[in-house]
């Protein structure tokens, strides 16, 4: 389809120059001082997708910040793509690892240096001038609506009501997700599989105030002491979870599966060396991907307690706080784990002290099927742009949205993506090739022609 190349080239300088523009707006959900950028990013998208030829495009309110709402119907015996992303991004902190302002976007050594250069702005920017390019050349094969979050970052707790409302309005035979990644640009995959995820924090309490540690130290238990403590107990020495009933509804990945999936290229020694580690360590008779793909796993995602600013201040902290993070396989369910991991820590607390588990937000798995005709319009556009078939494969990370589009909605996703492990999501210098921005906009029109001629036989 010669029509994709020649507007991409006739069009990239502008899709990069627009991309630059929604970028610069630091859309971070986490900061109330940041709410009125969440509000000019959602217009911003609202008035690109007007542009690129939606019927009507929407910014729909919620309790917390707005939904995106557009579409764009040709003829309602053909199908109906729904895309889903988020415009929000991560906090940029900290800015000092920066080496280029972050919401200053730049390309250096052919890759867009920003925040939300991958997560999501870039990933879905792709899929919006997909859309201009296939509706400007008359090439549009199928309905498609957009619905685009920013609360993606801070766990989507308002995408689920609005789905609920909004049932109808949402009707599609699929919904395309591109915020994941590939294997590599000359290995190309589809994310058939994201693990759940439930998100806690501990709050550790022992006496009513921070008190002078060498007229107390020694004599009550330290509340942060106690919670390392507590900490260290939650793996066996084998990186086993210890949490008695964490792995109850664990579904067990056949051997057939895990074969497949061990031909996804991997080298133990670049994984090392990409993270300037000596080795890895994970639950005993899995491999290093068997881990962040088929297996649950529990990290503390940052300690607090006590004095930790500059010189000392002899203390013994009257609290101590941890977040914790659970990434869950299928079945498992992320209130119950909330509730495991709560009456285990209550458990194993030393007299002495008080503990209290805040569940703060969390979803459950989702594996995509392999066989659905949406599925095979992916591997079918990822094998025209890049001259291989792509691999299925598992992600360790997390969008609890999608297993709830599956339960609210009644819809399967597909999780196309092109982003890769390198480009630091969630990290300083998050970054994103231009070669993968501008392949997902030529990838994205063949699985539109390929799911309309298929999606109903």
């Amino acid at each position: 389809m010669e029509y994709i190349n020649n507007y991409i080239e006739a069009n990239k300088d502008r899709f990069l120059n627009e991309l630059f523009d929604f970028i610069r707006i630091p859309s971070v959900s986490a900061k109330p001082e940041n709410k009125q950028d969440m509000y000019a990013a959602a217009e911003f998208l609202k008035n690109k997708l007007l542009e690129a030829g939606v019927d009507f495009a929407e910014v729909n309110e919620t309790a917390g910040h707005p939904v995106v709402y557009a579409e764009k119907m040709i003829d309602p015996k053909l199908p109906t793509v729904m895309v889903y992303g988020h415009y929000d991004v991560q906090p940029a902190e900290p800015l000092e690892l920066w080496h280029s302002k972050p919401f200053e976007p730049e390309v250096r050594d052919g890759k867009i240096w920003a925040r939300g250069a991958d997560d999501d702005k870039g990933q879905l920017y792709m899929q919006v001038k997909a859309f201009e390019l296939m509706n400007k050349t008359g090439n549009l094969a199928c309905n498609i609506k957009f619905m685009v979050e920013g609360e993606e970052e801070v766990g989507s707790m308002n995408l689920g009501d609005y789905c609920k409302a909004n049932k109808v309005k949402l009707k599609s035979d699929v919904i395309v997700v591109s915020d994941t990644t590939i294997i590599a640009n000359d290995t190309p995959s589809i994310t058939t599989g994201l693990r759940g995820l439930s998100y806690v924090q501990v709050e550790v309490t022992g006496p009513n105030r921070d008190l002078h540690s060498g007229l107390y130290g020694g004599a009550i238990v330290n509340p942060a002491n106690a919670l390392a403590k507590m900490i260290a107990k939650l793996h066996d020495d084998n990186y086993k979870i210890t949490i008695p009933g964490f792995y109850d509804d664990v579904v067990e990945i056949s051997r057939e599966e895990r074969d497949l999936m061990a031909l996804a290229p991997f080298n133990l020694e670049n994984y090392k060396k990409s993270l300037d580690i000596d080795a890895v360590k994970g639950e005993t008779g899995y491999l290093p991907k068997e881990h962040t793909g088929i297996r649950p796993c529990l990290d503390v995602n940052g300690m607090w307690s006590g004095y930790t600013g500059e010189g000392a201040k002899t203390i013994l902290p009257s609290k101590a706080f941890a977040k914790i993070s659970m990434r869950l396989v299928p079945n498992q369910d992320p209130e119950i784990i909330s509730r495991l991991i709560s009456e285990y820590l209550t458990k194993i607390a030393p007299e002495g002290v008080r503990v209290k588990v805040e569940y703060l937000h969390g979803g459950n798995a989702y594996v995509s099927p392999v066989d659905i005709a949406a599925y095979k319009a992916a591997e079918f556009a990822m094998e025209k742009t890049f001259g291989k078939q792509p691999i299925p494969v598992r992600s360790g990370g997390s969008i609890p949205i999608i297993a709830l589009f599956e339960k609210e909605l009644e819809v399967k996703s597909i999780l196309m993506g092109f982003g890769l492990e390198s480009d630091a999501i969630h990290s300083p210098n998050e970054n994103y090739p231009l070669f993968n921005f501008y392949k997902g906009i030529e990838t994205i029109p063949y699985f539109f022609n390929k799911f309309s001629k298929t999606a109903f036989v």
